[in-house]
């Protein structure tokens, strides 16, 4: 090629020479040649290390900067190499600076040496005067910018290596896309963490959706429950309503109208046969009157006790059949001592019915404002004792007991009969004595060996 063909070649040979920094016309061309491709090599072989360190954003920032310091030292043939970001830059990226000193990574500021510090000072504090002093004694840098602003720079202390122009440009590019690396690493694992993080919000979400349901339906069950047991007191209140209205009214006139027929009987018996005919015919009116209080009593009482309600055990009984007597005058109270012994059902209900007639009797009758009834379970025997401080007089009533047997009678004196009666069948006795309190006591006595023999 002639000097004028080299000359005429214009734009071409400017071009050449800045690609290879040759012009054809030196004699020293071809060594300079193939320093020159010696260097494009290195330059491909950079830029290869730079694709490889790249690609290893996904390990995290950390592995990328020391894929970058090792690809940056090897290109300048350097044993020392810091990167480092600028103050106020990448806020996130970790490390913020990486020294490769002789083989070995640090990234502790107190064993930086001297000129490392200071050159990670320039990059931390003046990251704009990077550029500005590209060559030092001994040490080459290259800024490190993000959308034209100067975020670090790469330092290099490369010997006795001549540094061409093509050095500093792959170190800008290798800088360059290190920074836009590092951010986009932050950013994928800023979106991994978010998420994980929206994964356990999610599934956060969801317990909490499963235990407000739970909490739901129990609330559910728990209205319901609410709603039945209102019922439930709605019915109880009624059927207490009903049973006091039926104990102190209706009761009282069914037995009002006992008396009146027995009173009639009595006086016409006085005047005369025919009279005493009409007299017999009204006898059957009395036995039906005290069938009636008979049946009020079990309905004052069953309306006092659910069918859903458990029978309880005796003193729980008694306890519940003292509220089926009370009246706004009357206190009752009631008292258990000793171990509780099984008894038969139809023994239960003897003693129950018998504490009713005598508590119904103090009520009628005894003009009382307290009474005590009191359950005492021996070793042999059951004592109950029904004591009132009422007018009553035990002396008319033994001897109306003892001419129960052969005469009729009406009231109070009839519930005696009917209480020695069940008594008897028991097994037992009934005493009539002058109470502590100044009124009557009632007292049962019931041998607990006969009720033990029969029970299953």
């Amino acid at each position: 090629m002639s000097g004028d063909a080299g000359t005429s070649g214009g734009d071409f040979g400017d071009d050449l020479g800045v690609l290879t920094g040759l012009r054809s016309g030196k004699r020293s061309f071809y060594p300079e040649y193939v320093r020159s491709a010696e260097r494009l090599e290195c330059a491909v072989q950079a830029l290869d290390r730079i694709s490889r360190a790249l690609v290893r954003t996904v390990e995290g920032p950390r592995t990328l900067v020391e894929a970058v310091v090792r690809a940056a030292a090897e290109h300048l043939q350097a044993d020392r190499l810091l990167v480092g970001i600028a103050d106020g830059a990448l806020r996130a990226a970790r490390p913020r600076f990486l020294l490769l000193h002789r083989g070995e990574l640090v990234d502790d500021e107190d064993h930086l040496p001297p000129e490392a510090r200071e050159q990670l000072d320039v990059i931390r504090t003046r990251p704009w005067e990077i550029e500005l002093a590209p060559d030092g004694p001994g040490w080459v840098r290259a800024p490190m910018t993000l959308d034209d602003e100067p975020v670090g720079g790469i330092v290099g202390w490369p010997g006795d290596v001549q540094v061409a122009d093509t050095d500093l440009a792959i170190m800008r590019v290798l800088a360059n896309q290190a920074a836009v690396a590092v951010h986009n690493s932050f950013l994928f694992h800023a979106a991994a963490q978010l998420r994980g993080r929206t994964e356990q919000l999610s599934e956060a979400a969801a317990q909490q959706a499963r235990d407000l349901a739970a909490r739901n339906a129990e609330l559910q069950e728990t209205q319901r429950r609410l709603v039945e047991a209102m019922q439930r007191q709605a019915l109880d209140d009624e059927r207490h309503r009903i049973a006091r209205e039926l104990h102190d009214t209706v009761t009282q006139y069914v037995l009002s109208a006992g008396m009146t027929v027995e009173v009639c009987r009595s006086e016409l018996a006085e005047m005369g046969p025919e009279a005493e005919q009409v007299a017999e015919k009204l006898a059957p009116a009395k036995g039906l009157t005290q069938q009636a209080v008979e049946r009020l009593r079990a309905a004052i009482y069953a309306l006092h006790h659910g069918a859903e309600e458990p029978p309880g055990s005796l003193p729980v009984l008694l306890k519940q059949l003292s509220t089926v007597h009370l009246s706004s005058e009357l206190k009752v109270e009631v008292r258990v001592a000793g171990s509780p012994a099984p008894l038969r059902p139809e023994d239960e209900s003897s003693i129950l019915r018998l504490t009713g007639e005598a508590l119904f009797n103090v009520v009628s009758h005894a003009g009382a404002s307290r009474a005590v009834v009191q359950l005492v379970y021996q070793q042999q025997q059951l004592r109950l004792t029904i004591s009132d401080d009422g007018t009553g007089d035990p002396a008319q009533l033994r001897r109306s007991l003892k001419l129960s047997s052969a005469t009729d009678l009406a009231g109070r004196h009839r519930g005696l009969a009917n209480m020695a009666a069940r008594a008897q069948e028991l097994g037992g006795t009934l005493g009539i004595r002058r109470s502590r309190m100044g009124g009557v006591a009632l007292q049962l006595r019931v041998p607990l060996s006969s009720t033990h023999e029969v029970m299953p």
